[in-house]
């Protein structure tokens, strides 16, 4: 019988940061390999010495991991307890140094999610997930870009797109992500809010929600006032709700940031649109993210990034490279485990 299980293209992320670490960690897990067929594009000896990591913390046992270099994806066999890794030539294991910014990461990072759309693209995987890049080390590799969704927008040739964020059922796209707070407020704009609330609207009818209760934040305190604190509310955001509504997307707001996430929490809302990158990452990691300060460690670091619009699925974790852990085998990985749940969800959607 043919194997129904999706095929998940899995990039290691920096290798100087958590990715490698979080992918060993979470492919550990048999219920993975139970529902998809993993492949890890990287440097395979960056994952043996992620695996020789979590063996001396004592989190594997000797050799109850391996990896198994494959050149392409029809030599992947993904058996648990083998992980098939796209082997790249990539890092010069001499001078990896965990935690520590360099322009060979960068590289290899970007080189490594270049990859991965290619195989999406000509069908080889079914969805792709991301491990965290450092966006200095990228730029200062010579890839100019501002993270990885604009990266996958400019590989697939995609001009309509945004960020999601996904932790449980609070959802939240963005207006605008990695810009100044100053061009931030420039950038809420009918046309793009309107977008987005499209792009909102369809994402969750895609997740079986048939009629989304559809939020939209204002910008400024209090979405305005009225115009008190502010004219964006009036002259862009209110224009982009009607014009939304005239084409079959409903949408309610603009409404006060202070309460909308609350009300979504609470069920009022499917998703909330918001004008800009911490407004929608402030409340999402505020749930997602628990720090035991009594242990002294991350009790959970949950939550899912997924860049709607595009011809091929991509999820990815919700937080950075933690370059302050790396090479200690001490981070969660359960924002990974999230992403390819929703790749696996997204991909048998589709």
């Amino acid at each position: 019988m043919p194997d129904k299980r999706p095929i998940i293209g899995i990039t290691m992320g920096d290798p100087a940061g958590c990715g490698p670490e979080i992918t060993i960690k979470a492919l550990y897990q048999k219920d993975i390999y139970d529902r998809c067929r993993p492949l890890v594009v990287g440097d395979a000896r960056v994952l043996d010495d992620a695996i020789k990591i979590l063996t001396r913390t004592g989190f594997l046992k000797a050799e109850e991991i391996v990896t198994r270099r494959v050149s392409s994806v029809s030599e992947a066999r993904f058996v648990y307890g083998t992980i098939d890794v796209l082997h790249m030539d990539l890092v010069d294991m001499d001078q990896l140094q965990y935690g520590v910014l360099s322009p060979m990461c960068g590289k290899a990072a970007y080189l490594c999610v270049e990859k991965v759309i290619a195989l999406a693209m000509a069908g080889q995987v079914d969805a792709t997930v991301t491990n965290a890049l450092n966006k200095e080390a990228m730029n200062l590799a010579g890839y100019h870009y501002s993270g990885h969704t604009e990266i996958y927008a400019d590989h697939t040739g995609t001009k309509s797109y945004a960020m999601l964020l996904v932790h449980d059922d609070l959802r939240v796209v963005h207006v605008s992500t990695h810009v100044a707070l100053r061009e931030a407020c420039d950038r809420a704009k009918k046309d793009r809010i309107l977008e987005c609330i499209r792009l909102a609207y369809q994402e969750c009818q895609k997740l079986g929600i048939r009629e989304p209760k559809v939020a939209v934040a204002g910008l400024n305190p209090h979405a305005g006032e009225g115009g008190l604190f502010g004219r964006e509310e009036i002259d862009e955001i209110i224009p982009a709700i009607e014009a939304a509504a005239a084409e079959g997307y409903p949408a309610e707001g603009p409404l006060p940031a202070d309460t909308v996430f609350s009300k979504a929490l609470g069920g009022w809302y499917d998703i909330v649109v918001v004008m800009y990158h911490d407004q929608g990452h402030i409340p999402l990691k505020t749930v997602g993210f628990v720090y035991d300060k009594e242990a002294g460690n991350w009790k959970a670091v949950k939550g899912v990034n997924i860049t709607l619009g595009l011809p091929i699925i991509r999820t990815s974790v919700d937080h950075g490279t933690a370059f302050d852990r790396a090479g200690r085998g001490i981070q969660n990985e359960d924002s990974l485990v999230n992403a390819i749940d929703y790749a696996i969800q997204s991909a048998q959607s589709k």
